[in-house]
């Protein structure tokens, strides 16, 4: 009772002290009457009672305590969190649950963990969570709201998607059952259709790899491609996913290749055999046909210039109208192989006589290439049209109706002479003693009628006995260049001379022409 009063008069003696000295003389009477020391979180503060008592005023307690506590003070304004959820602490003091000056071991939190209700915080338990101990997520020298609550930080060793699908792991598993998900996956990029929505999880994800799984039919189909490869990787363009073996392939809308005729009732592999490039399927009637091309690529590639799809053996060629070689007279009847005898070009087909009909060339070339200038297309050998007024030996008199092989007697035709003595050596009766201009006097008319006038065409004129004479009588000596004899008497006479030359050369300084015996006197 003496220790109330005293207290009382103390307290009445300071209402006369001025302001600042109260707080100086209140910590002082703080100190005094301290109930007892301080938590090991407040031990600092035992000498400075004001930072967590207002002198006087028990109501501002809970003030001082939030301006260190701020993460409360937060959780309070936002009613967030235990002290912002929770309908009991709001309206209280701090004090009502946290007491203090109990001693440095005292425990101030209170925290009850057996009876603690985790649905008064931002992370209620659920599932498997509620079997989950305290100090599994709250985790020594760290505060209890600093226990992270998204699943990664907890469940990252437990991840066998090695993060590819993310941290925000209740987007598709729950507390209760953690293998079991929730997945829609009709919100990625491969929506699940037909047969796809009755398999398993594992069967396209089997390393639980998610964003590394292919999407493409082969990467799970492959192994059962009937096809191994041939119609390329894109399964869809062919089959459903409701029906793996209901096709929707159109051949003449799905490709650059209708179907008609017999190919529209063979078999798919008949042409996509395994040879077959994966994105190239062959089109060209030879890619197929090659084993029955009867014409061994004589007739080129393109079939279709001549058979059809519907019978193979009917053909509608015709070499009139689809060439621009029409075949007339012995053409009509000659085999295709007759010309078409090697591999032929696309559109290079042999249309010059030569190029058949070489072989068959007994002028060896001779003549050129152009065949048709002599022979015709009804018969080879016969009814040869040549003009030989066009060459340089026109033929005139008989040497129009002698035969070919007369002059030409190897046929190889531009290398036949064209001088007479070529031909009518046989028939020359001077022996060349007159050369071999045979035309100088001879004419093509006929080999006797001759016309040479010796007065007019040399320099030496016949007259009295010389006129009688055979040409040989003078030119006795063959000669294949121009004829040159010597003028003078001695030359043909010297046989004759009596005089032994004993009145030189010049005979006819006596002797005349008309007859040798007579002599002209005097002169």
């Amino acid at each position: 009772m003496r220790l109330r009063k005293y207290i009382i008069g103390i307290l009445c003696g300071l209402f006369l002290i001025p302001g600042t000295a109260i707080a100086y003389q209140f910590n002082e009477l703080e100190s005094l009457v301290m109930p007892g020391p301080l938590s090991k979180a407040h031990a600092k503060y035992e000498k400075n009672c004001s930072e967590c008592h207002s002198p006087l005023n028990k109501t501002g307690q809970k003030t001082l305590c939030l301006k260190c506590h701020e993460n409360v003070d937060i959780d309070l304004k936002k009613k967030q969190g235990f002290h912002g959820l929770n309908p009991q602490v709001s309206p209280v003091e701090c004090k009502s649950c946290h007491t203090d000056h109990e001693g440095r071991n005292a425990d101030i939190v209170g925290l009850i963990r057996e009876t603690f209700d985790h649905k008064i915080t931002d992370f209620p338990l659920t599932g498997k969570h509620l079997e989950t101990t305290c100090d599994q997520c709250h985790v020594a020298n760290k505060k209890l709201h600093e226990a992270k609550t998204d699943c990664f930080s907890c469940h990252e060793k437990d991840d066998q998607h090695q993060g590819e699908m993310g941290k925000d792991c209740a987007s598709c598993h729950t507390t209760n059952l953690w293998p079991k998900v929730k997945f829609d996956h009709s919100k990625t990029k491969f929506p699940l259709k037909g047969s796809h929505e009755k398999v398993a999880c594992n069967s396209c994800h089997p390393d639980t790899r998610y964003k590394q799984t292919r999407t493409e039919c082969v990467a799970c189909h492959g192994g059962n491609d009937e096809h191994e490869g041939r119609f390329g990787q894109d399964c869809k363009s062919c089959h459903t996913e409701k029906d793996w073996k209901k096709t929707t392939f159109d051949h003449g809308k799905n490709t650059d290749f209708t179907l008609k005729g017999k190919h529209d009732t063979i078999d798919c592999e008949a042409c996509h055999v395994s040879t077959t490039p994966k994105k190239k399927v062959l089109t060209k009637c030879n890619d197929c046909h090659v084993d029955v091309d009867i014409h061994k690529g004589r007739n080129g590639v393109k079939c279709q210039e001549c058979h059809g799809e519907t019978d193979w053996g009917k053909t509608s060629f015709s070499h009139d109208k689809d060439t621009k070689y029409i075949l007339t007279g012995a053409h009509k009847d000659v085999d295709c192989f007759a010309c078409h005898r090697g591999e032929a070009k696309v559109g290079a087909k042999p249309r010059d006589c030569v190029d058949c009909h070489k072989a068959d060339d007994v002028h060896k070339g001779q003549m050129g290439l152009v065949c048709e200038n002599c022979h015709g297309e009804t018969t080879w050998s016969e009814k040869i049209d040549f003009d030989h007024d066009l060459t340089a030996f026109p033929l005139v008199g008989l040497h129009a109706i002698t035969a070919c092989d007369e002059c030409h007697t190897n046929q190889q035709f531009k290398d036949a002479k064209t001088d007479c003595v070529a031909c009518h050596e046989a028939d020359d009766s001077h022996k060349k003693s007159l050369g071999i201009d045979c035309a100088a006097c001879h004419n093509p008319n006929g080999w006797d009628f001759w016309q040479f006038d010796h007065n007019q065409q040399t320099k030496f004129d016949l007259d009295g006995s010389h006129t009688g004479l055979a040409c040989v009588a003078c030119h006795a000596v063959p000669t294949t260049g121009k004829i040159k004899l010597s003028q003078d008497c001695v030359d043909c006479h010297r046989a004759d001379d009596i005089h032994k030359g004993r009145f030189g050369t010049m005979c006819k300084r006596c002797h005349t022409t008309e007859k040798f015996k007579t002599i002209r006197i005097g002169r």
